[in-house]
């Protein structure tokens, strides 16, 4: 099938001045495309060229970067318009069997559904509404071009948090959850661990890095037999000296490893390793770093924010709870080889290629 793939914001930005990344090519919904090309489709991935990478790169399927319009209305970080798409749309409508557009509140999927509408699937992360200008937008979009507009559009949730949601607006919300698929092929699953965690995440102040230190330095202080237990934290940010120096203040810091940025195939091997991925986030949807931690047989100690928390309490690939602390961090070692075995057994059902067959599935039964 030839799948249009509309994903105009593709990773986060934590402010209007979005920083160019050297590659797209470690973004969720690249790895997405990717599945659909190894699983015999032809993907083309529409996106804002705000998000165009530093550095010219050659893709196995077709990228189109498209300029962003109205900016200051139309923030591309969180609401981009891409006066183009219409337009491509129109003209291609021959050689395309299905859209993937990504959210309700989007105005670039409320395109697809004008020019589109019987061959459009919306893919659908928000658990709630959007902040901006204290939810008013959200809450006028979902109430209206939710409700009238994409009531008869099938809307594929992302998690059970977005499907309660959206339910809400939308009349029909399919039943099938599609989690973001993770490349599995670059992913190896290991039984054995170290005596290492693992944090990968941007060093801000919602990801309350702080907290995992406190919790880190609780258990590795116990006794004898925790004090060798290394926290491997990958990740750059504002809070990287603050959070060094709290680390010295606690007395771990010959234990505390901070790696800042690492490529995919040195920061896999310490994925792999670890004895469970670190989470302490205040605000996130579902977390890729998730899926790929439980992709390579390492369970997760994490709040119950990430959207990922409900499939592992699930499944029970590690500890989803609030507030979590060094006792989370001993349970999770006195479990560790059950939890291992479970993100193991998970493996393949959070690899892109299931997931983008189970999109195969779903635009087969539109047909």
């Amino acid at each position: 099938m030839r799948i249009l793939i509309i994903n105009p914001i593709l990773y986060t930005a934590e402010t209007d001045a979005i920083k160019k990344a050297d590659s797209i090519k470690d973004t969720m919904i690249y790895t997405m495309c990717m599945g659909f090309v190894k699983n015999g489709h032809e993907p083309v991935l529409i996106a804002a060229a705000d998000y165009r990478p530093k550095k010219e790169e050659e893709y196995p399927f077709t990228v189109i970067f498209m300029e962003s319009a109205l900016k200051k209305i139309c923030k591309p970080r969180c609401l981009p318009f891409l006066p183009g798409l219409g337009k491509y749309i129109k003209d291609n409508k021959e050689n395309i069997d299905g859209i993937i557009a990504s959210e309700v509140f989007s105005l670039c999927t409320l395109t697809a559904v004008l020019r589109m509408k019987k061959k459009t699937l919306i893919w659908h992360e928000l658990g709630k509404h959007n902040k901006m200008l204290h939810y008013l937008p959200s809450r006028l979009w979902y109430n209206t071009v939710g409700r009238f507009f994409m009531r008869d559009v099938p809307v594929i949730p992302r998690s059970e948090y977005a499907k309660k949601f959206i339910k809400n607006y939308c009349g029909r919300v399919l039943e099938t959850v599609i989690d973001h698929g993770v490349d599995t092929s670059r992913i190896t699953a290991r039984e054995r661990k170290e005596r290492h965690f693992i944090v990968v995440s941007q060093l801000i102040p919602r990801k309350r890095i702080h907290l995992i230190l406190s919790a880190f330095a609780g258990f590795s202080g116990q006794n004898e037999n925790t004090r060798d237990y290394i926290l491997d934290i990958a990740g750059r940010g504002e809070l990287e000296q603050e959070l060094k120096a709290q680390a010295e203040e606690l007395g771990i810091s010959r234990q505390v490893i901070f790696h800042g940025h690492l490529p995919h195939e040195r920061l896999a091997p310490l994925i792999a390793q670890a004895k469970a991925m670190l989470v302490y986030t205040e605000k996130d949807n579902n977390m890729v770093s998730i899926a790929e931690s439980i992709a390579a047989g390492t369970p997760v100690v994490t709040t119950t924010v990430p959207f990922n928390a409900e499939y592992i309490k699930r499944e029970n690939l590690g500890i989803a709870e609030d507030n979590w602390d060094k006792q989370a961090l001993n349970r999770i070692c006195e479990k560790n080889e059950e939890y291992v075995k479970n993100c193991i057994s998970y493996r393949e059902k959070i690899s892109a290629e299931y997931c983008s067959s189970r999109f195969i599935e779903e635009f087969q039964k539109m047909s």
